[in-house]
Formats: structure tokens, sequence, C-alpha cells
């Protein structure tokens, strides 16, 4: 449709759509009381290779690198939003590491039930136990929940589930490749540990202070921008970093956030006011993003109900898993409802791992990719509306979640 235009104007007529069609789903979702991030995504299959076809995104990278820093921008903003101490909880780590075992587990057995192969079986596995934690923290955001008790639990886990999901994608790549060896996983935890360490440190007791000693500087006065530039490149530096280790970059990028959270600025235009902005824009280019990634062309009936086992699986193994663990470290059954449900959308970090099965070791083929593709959407769409429909039972008593 767009082969004569040039690309300047193709990216224009993207964003100009994709912005488009994320206030119409802001501003529906006003009206119907529902999560915006469900409206975006819909949207977004209406205008991608689905239905109208306006918008492909593996045919655009600057789209697809405008979504990345969306999910970047707004982990960044939601950890400005939590202190450190609130986050980092050893408890945590009981319900991602239950959260993660129990799908990885029964995704294995359901894709060979389905007679694909071992090594497609274990990447069907691995895929399952991602976490997205963007969309639930959104729609934490939205009800004004991010400091309940599940919410802290659910973002803490969902930082060590990260964790887990690169141990187990660096275990299931060796697998298939056959040279499983021991080294390479413990020099993995360490190396995330270290990060998550080191970086919380690093931007509390030194970047933070930093940023409120610049604030006091003429320069700061004279460029009131300087603090957010200076915060936002901290968040991209420590995406940076996440990324490279191999970490999702949106981790190291709530990282930043967390370390910056008790920041005071007096004097120059306030890093986290304008991080806000950032987010309306980008985070919203993200969601619509998700939609546009599903083609449900390439389905067919056996494809249909794989789907569909897959996404029951994928929905009942993070639920169940996670309530497990958070009922162990004695959270309440009501929290601990809350904690599996919000647990359960797996968003970009599960498309990602299909991506690499696919292309990169090719031991999954298309009709695994899109059913992974299609259920990370599926979660994703079906998460906010349970997420919304447990905190309004009337059992819950707003005493249970207050700060």
């Amino acid at each position: 449709m767009f082969e004569e235009m040039s690309t300047t104007f193709i990216l224009l007529f993207q964003m100009s759509l994709l912005l488009f069609v994320a206030l119409v789903g802001y501003l529906i979702a006003s009206k119907i009381n529902q999560s915006a991030v469900i409206l975006m995504i819909l949207f977004g299959i209406v205008i991608g290779p689905s239905l109208l076809g306006l918008i492909v995104y593996k045919d655009s990278p600057i789209l697809q690198s405008f979504a990345e820093l969306g999910a970047i921008v707004l982990l960044f903003v939601i950890g400005l939003e939590f202190k450190i101490k609130e986050i980092f909880n050893l408890k945590y780590g009981v319900i991602a590491l239950i959260g993660v075992i129990v799908p990885w587990v029964c995704g294995f057995f359901l894709a060979d039930l389905f007679g694909y192969n071992f090594n497609s079986a274990v990447f069907v596995g691995t895929a399952l136990t991602a976490t997205s934690v963007a969309i639930t923290a959104n729609v934490l955001r939205e009800m004004g929940k991010l400091q309940s008790e599940a919410a802290k639990a659910i973002i803490g886990a969902a930082v060590i589930d990260d964790i887990f999901g690169l141990l187990f994608l660096s275990f299931s790549m060796q697998i298939v490749k056959g040279t499983l060896s021991f080294l390479p996983l413990v020099l993995i935890i360490i190396g995330a540990l270290v990060f998550i360490v080191l970086g919380a440190y690093i931007g509390y007791t030194f970047l933070s202070r930093l940023i409120e000693k610049l604030d006091a500087t003429k320069i700061a006065k004279k460029v009131p921008e300087t603090i957010f530039i200076f915060a936002i490149m901290i968040a991209f530096v420590y995406a940076m970093i996440a990324e490279a280790i191999g970490l999702s970059a949106i981790v190291g990028a709530f990282l930043a956030g967390v370390s910056l959270e008790g920041v005071t600025i007096w004097h120059s235009k306030s890093h986290k006011e304008g991080a806000e902005y950032l987010r309306i824009i980008f985070a919203s280019i993200f969601f619509v993003s998700l939609g546009i990634l599903a083609d449900f062309h390439s389905l067919t009936l056996q494809v249909i109900w794989f789907l569909v086992a897959l996404t029951f699986v994928a929905i009942i193994t993070k639920l169940v898993g996670c309530y497990i663990g958070a009922r162990l470290v004695k959270l309440s059954h009501k929290v601990s409802s809350i904690v599996g449900v919000g647990m359960i959308p797996r968003g970009e970090v599960a498309m990602i791992v299909a991506l690499i099965g696919l292309e990169k070791l090719e031991v999954i083929h298309e009709d695994i990719y899109i059913s992974l593709i299609l259920m990370s959407l599926l979660t994703t769409l079906i998460a906010p509306v349970l997420l919304r429909y447990v905190y309004r039972k009337p059992e819950i008593s707003a005493k249970t979640f207050s700060k």
C-alpha cells in the first residue's frame, strides 16, 4: 500500500495512527471503566496484519524500537513509585521460583501430548515461564493499587522471575544444543544478582545523591531540564546493562527507577513528571504494538486447538504456581489470588523466547511460534480483566491492601 511513499512519510503515518488508536482506547476505557491496555491491544489487532493490515510489525524496525522504548520508560516510571526494601524481599523469590517451575513442566508435557518433539517441547515450557510485569504494573497503576501488598509481591516476584526465566532459557538452549553445563548456569545467576545488588546500591547511595547535588548547581537552575535528561539517561544505561547480561531491559529500567525513588528536586523540572509524559506516549505505542504483532492468518485448525490448550495451561499454571508460592510465604488467600492473577501475562518476554526458538536455534516451527505469540497476547488481554475482578470482589477489604 505504501511502497511508493517515502520512509519518513510511512513513519509519520504509523506514529499518527498508533497515537490516534491509543487516544481512542483511553477515551473508550474511561467511558466503560475498563483497562485502556486491553483496548489499545485490541485496536492494534484491528490495524495490524490480522484485519486492516495498515501496519506490519516485523516490517517496521523503527516501530519495534519505539515499542521497546515504551516498555523501558513504563517500568522506569513504575520503579519511581517503589522503595528498594519493598521490592527486594526473599519471600518473593519463593513465589517466582514455583511460578516458573510449574509452567515449565506443564508446558513441556502439553507440547509432548500434542506430538511435538523433545526440543520443541522444551521451548514451549520455557516460553510459559515468562512474566510480563509491564502489563500488570500498568493496570495496577490505573487502579491506584501500586502500593498494595499484592502489587509489591507481584512486581518483586516478577523481577526475580526474570532472572529465573533467563536461567531456564539458558538451560533450554544448552539442552537443545547438547552442551548442558553447570558452570554457565551459575555464572548467569551470579551476573544477574551482582547487577541487581550493585545497581541498586550505586543508584540509591551515589546517583540519587549526585542528582540532588546537581539540582543545587547554577547549571540546573539555568537549564532546568538537566535533571530530567540525566535521570532518563540513567534509566537507559541500566536497561542497556541488563540487556547486555541477558536480562530483560525493562528490569534494568525498573531498577533505575527504584534507585531514584527518594530523590527530591527543588530547582529543576521534575524528572518524575517528565518521565510520566514520556510514558504516556511511548507506553501507548508499546501496548498497541502488542496487538499489531499478532497475525491470525497463520492459524489452522490444529494450531487453534493447540493455542486454546496452551493458553489455558499458561493461565492455570501461573495462577496456581504463584498462588501456592504466595501462601507458602504467609500471604493471605485473597492477596495470593491477586498475585497469581497478576503474574499471568506473558507479553513480550514469551514472544522473545519464541523468536529465539524459531530463528536462532530453529527448534520450533511456524505453528508453535504463532501459538506462543497469540498465547502471549491472550494472557495479556485476560489478566487485566481478572485482576480488576478480584480487586472488586466485596470480600476484599481496603485494609488488606493498604500501604
